[in-house]
């Protein structure tokens, strides 16, 4: 029974071991600091005293100085299937947009021509017959022609550039 006693507080010792402060340091004001955390970025690599061992090294990023430069990140295969997929989406975007300014250019040049084919209709001078609300045909009369004339005069500004 001794010596298993004596195991134990051998493997105890060894185990609190890992709980001591690993880091040493000093501070700016000059004070000696023992932690188990790295210290801050400001502290110069000249300042640390002690740090742990490289087991413990591996889990406990070191201390970056503020001035280092950032490390980029190394590139793997997924990114290019990212950009392709992203090249991909940017066409179809693009693609689609340029349907759409083609379909409102038809839409536009139908608006333009249907226009100028009724303003040449009210030039003509001939009597336009419209049919009412009440689904009676009534006769445009001088005023409503130069008002219809206005209107359409608009359209063709508007849709025939």
């Amino acid at each position: 029974m001794r010596f298993s006693s004596a195991f134990l507080f051998g493997v105890a010792c060894l185990l609190s071991t890992s709980a001591m402060a690993q880091w040493q340091w000093i501070d700016k004001a000059g004070h000696k600091v023992f932690s188990d955390r790295a210290p801050p970025a400001d502290i110069p690599p000249k300042n640390i005293l002690m740090q742990p061992a490289a087991g413990a090294l591996a889990a406990t990023p070191p201390p970056v100085a503020a001035n280092a430069p950032a490390l980029a990140p190394k590139v793997n295969g997924k990114d290019k299937e990212l950009d392709e997929k992203k090249k991909q989406a940017d066409e179809a975007a693009a693609a689609k947009k340029k349907a759409e300014e083609e379909k409102v250019a038809k839409a536009r040049a139908d608006n333009c021509a249907r226009a100028r084919q009724e303003k040449t209709t009210l030039d003509s001078g001939v009597r336009i017959a419209t049919t009412n609300a009440a689904g009676e045909r009534e006769f445009m009369d001088d005023a409503a022609r130069t008002t219809e004339t206005q209107r359409v005069q608009a359209i063709i500004e508007s849709n025939c550039n």
